[in-house]
């Protein structure tokens, strides 16, 4: 029988949760990291034992994470023994000196300040990994998302990596400014059929597809609006959540943007994007996702724009199953009163099962999953810190 591995990034470690395929009883893990912020963890398609994790800290800097054996035993790609450095007082010490933005004539052409949240110019700073998207099918090639917005590359493993610079350099870079959580590329959607496409999403610049590898970028931004800005529909300047794909139609993509949007259908590889928010009680929400077997099924989860809580304090998923135009809430097993919680961006995850399982992490620390696309909740672990992704493995 098949098998699931759920991979939890929360505020303060990580955690790997384990069931069969029937996805009724749960293992966890100890925590992983304890104590660190664990943007996001993902495993390699091309080997579900290899798995990513991207540890971070405010006081101790930003370190990559690797697992080859499922989770069990981690290191520090290219340190000595795969150990963490400490500092001489003996504290855990990052190493964010790996992530160097480009800055070479021929390739950074040199780029060095965006805008900044008053309009004048700030120099590029390297914060943290927001997002590690693994090969589709090379093991030892993983991207990286990052803040300061900007994406990397490793071809071994996580050892090294070297920024793919055309993207901030192919024109509009000092124009990209910082949203409310930082300016950060938060999403890397790759396409199958095409190892040389692939889709970012940046917060607060907006979203760029990638033709020939990462060469030569283009913004994906028309029919997307930003109405509290002077211009509402400029070429960069959206603060967007989240895209997803279903691997079966690439040209077909589904965005949460922050607000004055809400959700949005491109068909046509984000050439031109039409709001599809239909009868959702709001146009704000972080996550989207797409059935892994019906490729007009989408999941979203509306939340207050103001407060960031579940409108009327009840959890809900809402469920498309015609690409956007009409929503239904799914609310069987979720708290329907008195929960002020929120779901991030990275916060939600689909399986592969026959019966496609939907998984989601709360800032309340709690874990829920649907094993049959949305009927029925539960929750599969409580009391976590708060989560900030959560990512799932079909395994045979």
């Amino acid at each position: 029988m098949s098998s699931v591995r759920v991979l939890v990034g929360t505020r303060k470690g990580a955690f790997i949760l384990t069931s069969d395929g029937k996805r009724q009883k749960w293992s966890v893990s100890e925590p992983l990291f304890a104590g660190w912020e664990i943007y996001h963890m993902k495993g390699s398609p091309a080997d579900p034992n290899r798995i990513y994790a991207s540890q971070t800290s405010s006081w101790f800097g930003q370190v990559i994470q690797r697992s080859d054996d499922g989770g069990k035993k981690w290191f520090l790609p290219g340190t000595p023994g795969g150990e963490q450095p400490k500092s001489p007082e003996g504290f855990p010490m990052g190493e964010s000196n790996k992530f160097v933005y480009d800055e070479s004539p021929e390739t950074g052409k040199p780029l060095t300040t965006h805008q900044f949240y008053d309009g004048t110019q700030k120099p590029w700073v390297f914060k943290r990994v927001w997002h590690l998207e693994p090969s589709l099918t090379e093991r030892d090639i993983v991207f990286a998302g990052v803040e300061d917005a900007a994406l990397f590359r490793s071809t071994d493993g996580g050892t090294t990596w070297k920024e793919l610079a055309a993207l901030r350099g192919h024109g509009t870079g000092p124009k990209w400014a910082p949203g409310a959580g930082g300016m950060c590329l938060h999403t890397i959607v790759l396409d199958r059929s095409n190892p040389k496409r692939m889709y970012v999403g940046i917060s607060a610049a907006g979203a760029f597809r990638t033709d020939d590898g990462g060469t030569t970028w283009k913004p994906i931004n028309r029919g997307l609006k930003s109405p509290y800005t002077p211009d509402p529909t400029p070429e960069v300047g959206f603060c967007v959540h989240r895209m997803a794909m279903h691997p079966s139609r690439p040209n077909v993509l589904f965005m949460q943007l922050h607000q004055g949007g809400g959700i949005l259908r491109t068909e046509n590889a984000g050439e031109e994007w039409r709001e599809v928010n239909g009868n959702l009680p709001t146009d704000f929400g972080f996550p989207i996702e797409v059935h892994a077997h019906e490729p007009e099924t989408i999941y979203a989860i509306p939340t207050d724009p103001w407060t960031r809580m579940p409108p009327e304090g009840k959890l809900r998923v809402w469920r498309s199953r015609t690409g956007g135009n009409t929503w239904e809430p799914l609310t069987r097993g979720l708290p329907q009163q008195n929960c002020y919680i929120n779901i991030l961006r990275e916060a939600t995850a689909i399986d592969t099962l026959d019966q496609c399982g939907i998984y989601f992490g709360t800032t309340g620390g709690q874990v829920y999953c649907s094993p049959d696309g949305g009927d029925n909740w539960l929750a599969i672990v409580e009391h976590l810190p708060a989560v900030l992704s959560v990512e799932v493995q079909t395994l045979n």
